[in-house]
């Protein structure tokens, strides 16, 4: 019976680290497709497969692409709807 508890404690230590690399992953940086477009004064991302919208917080590097097809490499910040751009690259199409 005393190699049950222990055995108890490892498999709910093994469910937390479990948790752990979720959150992680959250914060890392995927990437996004679509056409980079003027909204107001700023530009945004227009994503292909959900034309969803995405405010980028590197408006410089954004701005060489305006009207262009892009794979952006970005962190989302869900909160804000905003990209924190890792890297801006051209699609081909």
């Amino acid at each position: 019976m005393a190699q049950q508890a222990p055995a108890s404690q490892d498999a709910a230590g093994s469910a937390q680290q479990q948790q752990q690399p979720v959150d992680t992953q959250n914060q890392s940086a995927r990437a996004f497709e679509g056409k980079i477009t003027k909204a107001g004064d700023k530009l945004v991302l227009q994503e292909s497969s959900t034309q969803q919208s995405y405010q980028l917080d590197d408006q410089d590097k954004a701005k060489q692409y305006e009207g262009k097809k892009v794979k952006v490499t970005a962190t989302m910040d869900p909160n804000t709807n905003t990209l924190h751009v890792v890297d801006i690259t051209p699609v081909d199409r």
